[in-house]
């Protein structure tokens, strides 16, 4: 029986085995079972190191400052936003020990293989690009205070530290995760108490959105930061083995997500009450209520989030590229494409070294108002097939699945063009009543399930891809 090439064991994918010290070769190829290694428990510092830095602590100031809730309100906000996207993120990574392929191949069974550029192009985009310069500022500017460097200086230096671990791969990525967590929790649970200390949780909220509004605006921003490494699930899970349980798989990717997600959003909001006058640099106000030993130790966690959160950027940018079905004929190139990503995003970056808090909360339901339409479509896909084999499916270039791509543009026009809630754009609805904030992402997420469901009945793409990859040696 001829099988695809993508599928068979790539001579390029031999020989990596658990080596740190090792690029890890080829692209988006199924990971043989040899190759196969670790363990569950690995996905709750791999998922909480990248969040542990001041991205997720400006989304809690975001509630506070900006949207104009009071701390408690903020809290809830948070945790009801965080815990949805840390759902998405625990049954996606469930997937990758199953079928041994990135997230965004995966993607295919739903948009097929010409219509997933549209997901895994937003991916590259976004991830590769867009967080990685937005997380890269924020290092750049927590290193900047610290050292008194130019913030362009620190810029560089953050990118390169982040483009040489992404550019060793899987298993580098995984280790710098595991070092960085011990050191990252110690220092932002010593930031948290100095910033409770200062903080006036019991004080009201009030910036001209009115409270329901403000709500499901942090709810908005707290999922979208959350479900935004949902596209990366299963490019850190793909690598284990098979019969690993994959309720342990969800558990810990999930936690990993959910901890570090809502207790820095939540400090984030409390240090809102203590600022007095917010400035252009979100990083120093943070650090300026500290003790100034507080304050420094603060600043190098801030700079080394900022690298555990990019380095996955890089990464998973990289893999979403290829998986769109560009095809280079070189052994690393995985790796070759991360330097490419990190160069560009660098470029990107120096541009928002300005008025870095308006772009972050723009980006942040950005990120939200397509997730959510492919969240839809993906979930909606998976329930349609069950039962049913997608493995050769998805590398098959000539399945063609337009009811994704389709359904997954519909629900994010109609949502953006009636609900979304920006500063460059305000749709009609919460124009007329403010009091419903942006639901986008919900209403996204709503309209491209029922689109999907009806489009896949009509146009009957292919179910079942028969025999699985993991029966396939040669």
């Amino acid at each position: 029986m001829s099988t695809p090439a993508d599928v068979v064991d790539d001579p390029t994918t031999r020989d990596y085995g658990a080596k740190i010290a090792a690029v890890e070769p080829g692209g988006v190829e199924f990971i043989p079972h040899h190759e196969r290694h670790g363990r569950p428990l690995q996905l709750l510092w791999t998922w909480a190191s990248p969040n542990l830095e001041f991205a997720t602590i400006f989304v809690g100031v975001l509630g506070v400052l900006v949207f104009g809730l009071s701390f408690w309100m903020s809290t809830l906000a948070i945790l009801v936003g965080t815990a949805a996207g840390a759902l998405t993120q625990a049954l996606l990574s469930a997937w990758g020990p199953r079928h041994g392929l990135p997230q965004m191949v995966l993607s295919r069974s739903a948009f097929g293989f010409l219509g997933n550029l549209l997901p895994a192009g937003l991916m590259s985009l976004t991830a590769g690009i867009g967080w990685f310069a937005v997380n890269s500022v924020s290092g750049a500017l927590a290193l900047s205070t610290l050292t008194d460097m130019s913030k362009g200086l620190s810029l560089v230096l953050i990118v390169l530290v982040q483009i040489a671990v992404a550019f060793f791969g899987h298993n580098l990525v995984h280790a710098f995760e595991r070092l960085a967590f011990p050191f990252l929790a110690v220092a932002f649970v010593i930031a948290a108490v100095a910033v409770f200390d200062k903080a006036h949780v019991s004080a009201s909220g009030g910036g001209g959105i009115p409270t329901i509004g403000a709500f499901l605006l942090e709810v908005g921003a707290a999922f979208g930061y959350a479900a935004g490494w949902n596209p990366y699930a299963s490019d850190y899970t793909r690598y284990l083995k098979r019969d690993v349980s994959t309720r342990l798989v969800g558990l810990w990717a999930g936690l990993g997500i959910f901890l570090s997600c809502a207790l820095l959003e939540i400090v984030g909001a409390a240090s809102a009450t203590a600022v007095a006058k917010p400035s252009n640099n979100p990083t120093a106000d943070f650090t300026g209520i500290m003790p100034s030993w507080v304050a420094n130790l603060t600043l190098l966690a801030i700079a080394v989030g900022a690298v555990s959160a990019n380095v996955l950027n890089i990464y998973s940018g990289a893999m979403s590229f290829l998986a769109m079905g560009i095809r280079l004929p070189l052994a690393l190139r995985r790796a070759i494409v991360a330097v490419v990503f990190g160069a560009i995003g660098l470029a990107v970056a120096f541009t928002g070294l300005k008025d870095a808090g308006t772009k972050y909360e723009d980006f942040l339901l950005i990120i939200a108002y397509w997730i959510g339409p492919w969240l839809a479509v993906v979930f909606t896909d998976r329930l349609l097939r069950r039962g049913s084999s997608i493995d050769r499916l998805v590398v098959d270039k000539r399945y063609q699945n337009w009811a994704g791509p389709i359904a997954m543009l519909i629900g994010i026009v109609v949502s953006i063009w009636l609900f979304s809630n920006q500063t460059k754009y305000l749709a009609p609805i919460p124009k007329a009543h403010p009091a419903i904030g942006d639901i986008t992402f919900e209403v996204g997420f709503v309209i491209s399930a029922v689109v999907y469901y009806l489009l896949f009945k009509a146009l009957r793409p292919r179910v079942d891809a028969g025999e699985a990859p993991e029966t396939i040696t040669r």
